[in-house]
């Protein structure tokens, strides 16, 4: 192997690499929603019908969460970071290949264990190499994060239209252009991994899995028997089933308000803008402390009113948009802080942002697929919406809670 390289700031590229991660975590699959009625149509199915394809990665989201730890373990952090990245490469190209609908699914599928991969570790790396400025850079991670969500929601239909030779490169060349950024990643974290500073973090995680845990005693249970981090758990899944299910169906509506495909696409690229204003508002809101107590329950209570305006103001769709997304990239970024706050060392955000992201997964899969099975059900968006703010008033009730300084898997300091 050659040798480690002298950068001059390791911790600017490490700082670009991490970002450059953020931005594949959801643009892969952001770009589903907006093209729904074209993938319904080319394969012979209902967009309802899809609605689990829009849950294939939370679902995989929740088996593989679990494992991410225990692969980090044995290969160290750093490289199953960029193995996850190999792998959603390879998963972006497999989704779009034409023949067989496997193709779509089985693709969907290692794209979603990929991610899970990155969800989780990304965080870890965070508080190993940004405990000075956790918040900010937890909040910088989630707004590229929500960013090149946005940006992948926005474009893909207009992708899909571009005429090559005569005619349009359709649905399957847009998805393979939203996850276009996954190479530069892999050639960021890996430049970062022949770094010096790179280098001294593998040999770190070598001598830790050779001498075991070096942090205080957990309890036997672990993370899983511990209620701090069910809360942390609950309120990642809720935050993550409010998103999916307005990212997945938003287009849709906005159709049958009477906007064409494209205003849809691009109205779910405002979402996700504002989604990125919004996770960088939340580092603000945790600098006081009798704020940052309440913080977890006051950001689902803006979401609340702009479903409830959905509903009964439609008129004033973009608006409600506004605020939806607001409030979904605040409530991204207060998830993700609550690995680092509620744990005390980076090997306890791991477990924690795992088993979360697990559990969390778990609940948000079911709800693109409850969001079109009643709107199937019931033929109108009421009963679908209403849906929404019920699970954003469970979001609430769990952020009171959630919002309390108490620390996953060990005694509250003293």
């Amino acid at each position: 192997m050659p040798a480690p390289s002298t950068v001059r700031h390791p911790r600017l590229l490490l700082t670009v690499a991490v970002l450059l991660i953020a931005a594949n975590l959801r643009a892969s699959i952001a770009g589903v929603g907006p093209l729904l009625p074209q993938i319904a149509d080319d394969l012979g199915t209902t967009e309802a019908a899809l609605g689990l394809l829009a849950s294939i990665p939370l679902i995989a989201f929740a088996v593989v969460s679990p494992l991410a730890h225990i692969v980090s373990t044995r290969l160290g952090m750093s490289q199953t970071v960029l193995w996850s990245l190999v792998a959603l490469a390879i998963g972006t190209v497999w989704r779009s290949l034409p023949g067989s609908t496997v193709n779509l699914w089985l693709g969907t599928v290692l794209i979603g264990a990929s991610l899970a991969i990155g969800n989780v570790l990304l965080p870890a790396v965070i508080k190993r190499d940004f405990s000075d400025r956790l918040a900010g850079m937890t909040s910088l991670f989630t707004a590229f994060l929500a960013g090149t969500g946005a940006v992948a929601s926005g474009v893909v239909v207009p992708i899909s239209h571009v005429v090559v030779d005569g005619s349009e490169i359709g649905w399957r060349w847009a998805l393979v252009c939203s996850g276009s950024l996954v190479t530069i990643a892999i050639a960021a974290w890996g430049a970062h991994l022949l770094t010096r500073r790179g280098a001294e973090d593998r040999r770190r995680e070598r001598a830790a899995r050779a001498a075991g845990p070096a942090e205080p005693p957990a309890r036997r249970a672990g993370m899983w028997g511990d209620a701090v981090a069910w809360l942390v758990l609950a309120y990642m899944g809720f935050q993550a089933m409010y998103f999916y299910m307005l990212v997945t169906w938003l287009a849709p509506l906005a159709v049958t308000l009477g906007r064409s495909e494209v205003v849809a696409g691009i109205d779910v690229m405002l979402l996700q803008l504002c989604s990125l204003v919004g996770t960088l508002a939340v580092p603000l809101l945790l600098r006081g402390r009798r704020l940052a107590r309440w913080t977890p329950a006051l950001i689902p209570v803006v979401a609340v009113a702009g479903v409830v305006g959905l509903i009964t103001v439609p008129s004033l769709f973009v608006g409600w948009v506004v605020v939806c997304g607001l409030a979904s990239g605040a409530s991204l970024s207060m998830a993700f802080n609550l690995f680092g706050l509620r744990a005390r060392t980076p090997a306890a955000a791991g477990r924690l942002s795992g088993m979360a992201q697990s559990g969390g997964y778990a609940i948000a899969a079911a709800g693109p697929i409850a969001f079109g099975g009643l709107l199937t059900l019931t033929g109108g968006w009421l009963a679908p919406l209403l849906l929404v703010v019920l699970t954003l008033v469970a979001q609430l009730v769990v952020g009171v809670f959630v919002g309390r300084e108490r620390f996953a898997e060990h005694a509250p300091a003293a």
